[in-house]
């Protein structure tokens, strides 16, 4: 069956990459700056009532859709500067569906143990944690089933909440290594590289990340590019990534994961 789409975006997707950074060849973070100012809108993937669809939009982005689409920017071939629509689409539909399958709903990848296990199975992604440090936690998944009227594809349908259930099953009990919160300096860590995508971890009951961005270091300080829901955009923290992780008491630390092109 031939994949739907729905395009809601601008060339911004496609458009020629601009690199704003000195590091020239680093696409994940110099397309990622090419964000800087898109509005953070949530909820954008849920524009449609019937069959789940390819949904494109890059004028408008939540936390993961921002790194989805610029790590799909990223793993796209470019041919005199620009990227074919095909091409993004193709690597997108990798990123965030299951390895690359639509099949319903429960077939996106919602919880980012599953999304990052998709990456590191397709072997676009690579999880640097693992080989840099010793701190492990398990994952314990259960949010999405256990709240289904937040969410417009489980709030009517029983069928996919026993869906989300096996898959919350069938993740849980795996343990993913990262770096808590007082072990990460404001200056960061030397084997965290620009570019890097960092998922930070929570406490927050059934769920495992409760935040995505970009590593950024900015005058020699691990910050953070990323869509932020309070300034209602893509920014650059004004703080570390340090000081943002100890201000909030349900973030407990962060994994971070790298493209493999």
């Amino acid at each position: 069956m031939k994949t739907m789409i729905t395009l809601l975006f601008s060339a911004l997707c496609v458009a020629t990459v601009s690199a704003q950074t000195d590091e020239k060849d680093n696409a994940m973070l110099n397309n990622g700056i090419n964000f800087l100012d898109i509005p953070y809108v949530a909820h954008t993937l849920e524009v449609t009532d019937g069959e789940e669809e390819l949904i494109i939009n890059c004028d408008e982005v939540d936390c993961t859709t921002f790194v989805e689409y610029t790590l799909a920017m990223a793993l796209s071939p470019t041919e005199d500067g620009q990227i074919a629509e095909g091409d993004f689409a193709d690597k997108l539909q990798m990123i965030r569906y299951r390895d690359g399958k639509i099949n319903g709903y429960t077939s996106r990848l919602h919880y980012i143990a599953d999304w990052v296990n998709n990456g590191v199975r397709n072997g676009f992604l690579e999880d640097v944690t693992t080989a840099n440090s010793p701190y492990i936690q398990q994952v314990s998944l259960s949010y999405m089933s256990s709240h289904p009227k937040l969410y417009k594809q489980l709030s009517n349908s029983p069928e996919n909440v026993a869906k989300m259930k096996e898959i919350e099953k069938s993740l849980n009990g795996q343990e993913f290594h990262y770096v808590p919160k007082d072990k990460l300096p404001f200056a960061g860590l030397p084997w965290i590289k620009n570019g890097d995508i960092i998922a930070i971890t929570t406490n927050t009951s059934g769920l495992d990340v409760a935040h995505m961005g970009i590593a950024f270091y900015v005058n020699g300080k691990l910050s953070l590019l990323h869509a932020s829901s309070k300034e209602k955009k893509v920014v650059i923290s004004k703080v570390t990534l340090g000081q943002m992780l100890k201000k909030n008491k349900n973030w407990t630390g962060v994994r971070v994961l790298r493209m493999k092109k």
